[in-house]
């Protein structure tokens, strides 16, 4: 399976990328993963450049605050349930400033709230980088969800 991670703008910061990086490197083992940074503009745009960087047959999730709210092992289930089904790729896309566009989210598979609060981009995409880790572990029955 492959999981894309979409993002509106960029993750500049060092520190921020070197966690991103390790993260990544840890999925790596069970999944090949991609991150995809799509540059922020008028939101018909952003739609575009988002519908363009979905794979066809994709199971997509969108990050919304208003989302559905899942444990880290539901997380997990869901991503197991992909695999099972032989999902070629999960693509999770992560809004700019001002969110996702609509049309885009609405499309979307599952519609996944990371937290009831507001989180800044960068830190959604790495609380998402580390749960997506955290549920392939689980799955593997790992020690690292204690």
């Amino acid at each position: 399976m492959r999981v894309r991670i979409i993002a509106v703008g960029k993750a500049k910061d060092r520190d921020l990328r070197s966690l991103l990086g390790d993260y990544y490197a840890r999925i790596g083992r069970y999944a090949k993963l991609e991150e995809i940074e799509i540059k922020d503009g008028k939101v018909d745009e952003v739609a575009e450049r988002l519908a363009r960087s979905i794979p066809d047959r994709s199971r997509v999730v969108a990050l919304e605050v208003d989302g559905r709210s899942l444990s880290s092992r539901g997380l997990s289930a869901w991503l197991e349930r992909a695999e099972t089904d032989s999902v070629q790729s999960v693509v999770f896309l992560i809004g700019g400033a001002y969110g996702l566009p609509p049309e885009i989210s609405k499309k979307a598979d599952l519609r996944l709230s990371l937290s009831a609060m507001t989180l800044p981009h960068r830190l959604a995409r790495l609380f998402l980088a580390e749960q997506i880790y955290r549920g392939f572990s689980i799955l593997r029955g790992e020690p690292y969800d204690h």
